[in-house]
């Protein structure tokens, strides 16, 4: 029972994210990231056969929301919208503080802006630390598809960096 509640503990706001991208309802996400804990109860005799069991998750999480498009007659819709980041600087002056979160903000709305699957692929190697041939794997695509969708995202969120870099250094010349 301790495994299982640790399992849950590590992977239920990842999952529930992972089906939100799918579903586009956090009350939806949230039922079918239960749906997925109770398949994994279900068979919890046979996990040690699982060779990865991260990837199985995120197989039944994609199963499950695909189940419930399906059943709801809508169509699969992505978004990182409610995907928590957290500032990997530290800074110590309150004006630091408010220009890392500004960046943070603007990285979230990059991110928001990319192509559906460019962002689930994007999530799942980034974020959830999936290599590029599990992604292809888990979402039938090639590895260089894999590959250049996170090349693309990555060179669209560090299009905004040099201009937030000139604009911090404007900001710090000023007050010089």
């Amino acid at each position: 029972m301790k495994a299982y509640q640790s399992l849950y503990g590590m992977f239920y706001q990842k999952l529930k994210n992972y089906c939100f991208s799918y579903v586009k309802s956090a009350e939806a996400a949230e039922e079918l990231v239960s749906d997925v804990f109770i398949k994994i109860w279900q068979i919890r005799n046979k996990l040690t056969d699982i060779s990865n069991l991260k990837m199985y998750l995120y197989t039944i999480a994609r199963n499950c929301s695909l189940n419930y498009i399906t059943k709801n007659f809508k169509h699969p819709a992505t978004s990182l919208d409610t995907l928590d980041f957290e500032p990997v600087l530290s800074f110590g002056t309150p004006e630091e503080l408010c220009i890392s979160a500004d960046l943070v903000e603007q990285i979230r709305q990059r991110i928001r802006l990319l192509p559906s699957q460019c962002r689930i692929i994007f999530q799942m190697v980034k974020e959830d630390g999936f290599s590029y041939k599990e992604v292809a794997e888990h979402l039938n695509i090639s590895v260089l598809t894999v590959r250049n969708q996170v090349f693309i995202a990555t060179k669209k969120i560090a299009e905004l960096l040099p201009a937030y870099i000139f604009a911090a250094d404007d900001k710090l010349m000023l007050k010089r």
